[in-house]
């Protein structure tokens, strides 16, 4: 017995590829289940040929790569993410997932009121909320929030290090007085 899903074309997050570094596979499984819009960089596009992907496009910076035949390609003058985030709002993506060895999300400020960004790394999942956010976490969920302005939050305790630990089971909710809060959940 099968099942068929319909996925109406960018109803899902496109998936962009940064860099792959230690991203665990079975995360990366979990991210193309839905097989979103794959984007990878032109670095990385011949390890995720590798492993058997289908790359819809990749950020080129000008080098004539030869690249598999109906794969587009996304010229990149300035920084590759730049272009892919451009590239996607232009395209009226409404989100995307990255995955990047580090999680500059901050950097991406200026594009979090156009798109919804999540930068997924080895060890995290990055994002920026707005007021009101709340989300279900099971007791022991860690966070790591940026604090760039003053916050409150239920549910959350401080650790020593800067971690926020999920008290109990239930929702933890934030509020604000800024745009955003950036945080981030272990994996």
């Amino acid at each position: 017995m099968s099942s068929h899903h319909i996925i109406r074309e960018k109803q899902e997050p496109a998936l962009y590829i940064h860099e792959l570094g230690a991203f665990n596979e079975e995360y990366l499984g979990q991210l193309l289940e839905w097989s979103p819009t794959l984007i990878v960089n032109g670095p990385v596009y011949e390890k995720a040929l590798s492993m058997g992907l289908k790359v819809d496009a990749v950020v080129s910076s000008g080098e004539t790569d030869a690249f598999q035949e109906n794969t587009k390609v996304i010229s990149a003058g300035k920084e590759a993410l730049d272009a892919v985030l451009d590239h996607l709002i232009a395209e009226q993506y409404p989100a995307v997932n990255v995955i990047d060895v580090h999680s500059n999300l901050r950097e991406l400020g200026s594009y979090i009121e156009a798109i919804n960004i999540v930068v997924f790394t080895g060890t995290e999942k990055a994002y920026a909320i707005k007021k009101g956010f709340k989300v279900w976490k099971p007791k022991g969920s860690l966070f790591r929030i940026d604090v760039l302005s003053y916050f409150e939050t239920s549910n959350l305790r401080q650790e020593e290090n800067g971690d926020f630990v999920v008290i109990d089971d239930g929702f933890v909710e934030f509020n604000f007085s800024t745009e955003y809060l950036f945080i981030s959940e272990v994996l």
